[in-house]
């Protein structure tokens, strides 16, 4: 599959990167600044905004310099991100401190996000995210389908900490902004194809027109494909492939100096690739079958329902300018996503523990914000937001091995009505000093509907099954919980000068609570022990609560020796109370082995931690780049049931998806080449150890490790052709992103039990131990022609 000689590639590459670390400041003319994460401007009396070197974002929902936001914030213009060849938004982790973004294990496109150890990596419906995804503004309620695809983007942002007080949806752990292009005035065509290993071929077509004076209309459309890093021995099918198409369309009207804008926007993404099979780790208990050699092999047997999602939505986005001082923005959308995927838990031919499973998610939302700057020291806005989504999730827990054709067939439908107010204002105490106050009330309701049923003799009829229902429901349930709060946000900014910036803020995020859609009613204690389980009985033991985190930050931005260095610098510290910590266990459901959802609000968290990102010109056309994180992750108190008593195993649990330390490095050097430009450029990022859930997992967890990309671009004159050659992890690192596991430990540790030197499985024979793994080494080759 690697059609072309990925040796000589990433030696160019690795000669790129060598060029890129040794090149005299002699060799070439001096270079414009980089735009780098997090970079605070050069000082408005050198750089007013909007010119080279100064990094505009869009954090406090209004354009500002990115060195006067009291926020921690990275930024990414689209052309940076196409220098370093990043294919979606999971890319953007490698080079911002203590976030993760990744594909959440057995799909392409379901999207687990964490940032400063706040996060979400449970997709089925009932669970909310802790990291708010945001596409041009309007959010995405469910992780399905969120890994965006990077084309026709202006810039990503992410934003660290909690951001109740400017954003449409209450987001506890921070933000991630994707920020598609505005439409050019005149008429503009783009071309972009990419060739490399492993079969990559993709190719993305952008244009627009004027239709008069004031109206444009323009779209994309991208074809992303790529064959599989390993494949599935059963099936006989690529395993790891990508099969994508997927377009936007736009129509704008004003703007550019016109008192009104609106954009009329439409996306769509299918993604075909096949199911993405995990990677054993032990022997099959049972049959004896070996670990294989190839960790991006499979031998799973699942393949019904045919993997498909299919994405698409419309948002109307209006802003209106009332006065000199008064705008006036809408968002307005509406967003579907259907998944249809079928996971093989186990990862054999055996029906040992396969899952096909379904996801529906509609939702409808509406967003009002009144800005206020009259350029006197009172700016801020005032905002309203509503949001009504459906999130159905439908599956089977397939365990024929231990039971003749049994099956737990789950249907649970949590829907989420919200209403929020939220305001966030600035006022300049003097030239120098400024206050933020903000605040924001929040009121949801969740709504569920869940059904459990076994059936013996096959799957589910809803999968074509032709089992037979066995026994009662397990679970038969409908019910509702309301939750309210108010978060304030405070800050304060000293800026001695318009290029340093002092700041301290506080901010409080909420996420409400819900209910477990893998819960079994049937198990809900008897609490007034009348020896029936009433509604409120069954509803308790469903349900779980809302979950809180109190964020204080100290930080400062600058930009020093001239614009030549800049530099942002946060530490941070957060109490985080009632975690909630969604996770899978065996269990019985009315006598027989079944898979049960184990929600428990944890406890108390406390993060406290340093962040670090620095750019300097270094002149001569070299440029250096970086990150560094720290974080300090720890559980004060998490109390878990064990022989039915409450008891606290704090000292025995892990933050997952939060490594200790998150750093990276770019080294680049640009010079002139004939009449273009030449860029070298080289990344390195590293991750320390990761633990994948609460428990530490010594098969799953992933110990540090560090990555190294590198690119090679040459742009013609005036910008009107491009070509690229790039590399990812050149050194070919194999490293966990994800997994599963359903076997026995010992329930205060987390120590996993054996028996004869393997482990025990706890649901069907053979043991589930499954780990799913980051993209191997792939070198590309991208040209792109702009007319």
């Amino acid at each position: 599959m690697k059609t072309f000689d990925t040796g000589i590639a990433a030696a160019l590459l690795g000669s790129a990167a060598a060029i890129a670390l040794a090149a005299q400041p002699a060799a070439a003319q001096e270079a414009p600044a980089p735009e780098s994460q997090a970079q605070p401007a050069q000082p408005e009396e050198a750089a007013p905004a909007g010119d080279a070197g100064v990094i505009v974002v869009t954090a406090r929902r209004r354009e500002e310099r990115l060195i006067d936001v009291p926020v921690a914030v990275s930024s990414f213009s689209g052309e940076q991100l196409a220098e370093r060849g990043a294919l979606d938004i999971t890319d953007v982790a490698q080079a911002v401190p203590n976030v993760t973004l990744e594909s959440s294990r057995a799909t392409n496109s379901t999207l687990s996000a964490f940032i400063r150890g706040i996060g979400q990596q449970d997709p089925v419906s009932g669970f909310e995210q802790g990291v708010g995804i945001y596409l041009d503004d309007v959010y995405l309620n469910r992780p399905q389908a969120a890994v965006l695809d990077i084309y026709d983007v202006e810039r990503i942002e992410v934003l660290r900490g909690p951001q109740g007080t400017l954003y449409g949806r209450n987001t506890i752990g921070g933000a991630v902004k994707y920020v598609s292009r505005r439409l050019p005035q005149e008429f503009s065509l783009k071309a972009r194809a990419t060739y490399g290993t492993y079969d990559q071929a993709e190719a993305v077509v952008t244009a627009s027109a004027p239709l008069g004076d004031i109206v444009r209309v323009g779209g994309s459309i991208a074809r992303l494909s790529r064959g599989g890093f390993g494949d599935n021995l059963t099936l006989g099918i690529e395993n790891y492939n990508k099969d994508v198409w997927a377009g936007r369309l736009s129509l704008e009207m004003g703007g550019y100096g016109e008192p009104v804008f609106v954009r009329v926007s439409g996306d769509y993404t299918r993604d075909k690739s096949n199911p993405r099979g995990g990677h054993r780790l032990i022997p099959g208990l049972a049959s004896g079958a070996p670990v294989l050699d190839n960790v991006y092999d499979t031998r799973g047997a699942l393949d019904d329902p045919e993997q498909d999602v299919e994405s698409y939505g419309m948002a109307i986005n209006a802003e209106v300018m009332l006065s000199d001082a008064l705008t006036m923005r809408s968002i307005s959308a509406w967003r579907k996503d259907d998944s249809y995927t079928p996971i093989d838990f186990d990862a054999l031919p055996a029906v040992d523990l396969d899952v096909p499973g379904v996801y529906f998610n509609e939702q409808i939302s509406q967003e009002f914000q009144l800005m206020w700057d009259d350029g006197g020291p009172l700016t801020g806005l005032l905002g309203l937001y509503y949001l009504d989504a459906r999130a159905d999730t439908l599956f089977d827990v397939r365990i024929f091995t231990t039971f003749a054709g049994l099956t737990a067939y789950t249907q649970a439908e949590v829907d989420t009505e919200t209403y929020a107010i939220f305001g966030d204002f600035t006022y300049d105490l003097s030239d120098r000093l400024s206050l933020s106050l903000g605040g924001r009330y929040t009121w949801d309701e969740r709504t569920a509907s869940i059904l459990r049923q076994n059936y013996l003799g096959g799957g589910s009829p809803y999968f074509g099954g032709a089992g037979i229902p066995f026994g009662d429901a397990a679970t038969d349930f409908t019910g509702s919980r309301e939750f309210k709060k108010f978060t304030p946000r405070a800050s304060l900014s000293f800026m001695p000068t318009p290029d340093h910036n002092l700041y301290a803020s506080y901010s409080q995020g909420f996420k409400g609570g819900g209910f477990d859609p893998r819960g079994v009613g049937s198990n809900a204690p008897d609490l007034d022990d009348d020896g029936n389980r009433s509604d409120e009985e069954i509803a308790a033991f469903l349900s779980f609560a809302p979950e809180k985190v109190d964020s204080y930050e100290i930080g400062y931005k600058g930009s020093l020796a001239g614009g030549r260095l800049n530099l942002a610098v946060a530490g941070f510290y957060a109490d985080y109370t009632d975690v909630q910590v969604p996770g899978s266990v065996a269990c019985e459901a009315n006598g027989l082995p079944s898979f049960c959802g184990v929600v428990s609000n944890a406890g108390k968290a406390t993060f406290k931690g340093v962040e670090l990102e620095a750019s300097a010109r270094l002149g001569g056309g070299f440029n250096l780049s970086g990150s560094l994180g720290y974080i300090d992750a720890e559980y004060d108190e998490y109390i878990t049931n064990i022989n039915n008593t409450p008891t606290d195993v704090a000292e025995h649990r892990k933050v997952q998806n939060t490594p200790k330390w998150t750093a990276s490095g770019t080294a680049s050097y640009t010079a002139p080449l004939g009449a273009g430009d030449l860029y070298l450029g080289t990344t390195v990022s590293y991750r320390s150890k990761t633990y994948q859930f609460e428990i530490p997992n010594p098969y799953l967890d992933q110990d540090g490790y560090a990555l190294v990309d590198a690119s090679v671009v040459y742009t013609a004159p005036g910008d009107r052709w491009s070509i690229g050659l790039y590399g990812k992890n050149l050194f070919d690192k194999q490293y966990k992103t994800s997994g599963y596991t359903f076997v026995a430990t010992d329930p205060t540790t987390g120590e996993i039990l054996t028996a004869n030197g393997q482990p025990i499985p706890t649901l069907g024979p053979e043991g589930t131990l499954t780990a799913f793994y980051g993209n191997p080494r792939q070198v590309f080759v991208t040209a792109t022609f702009k007319y």
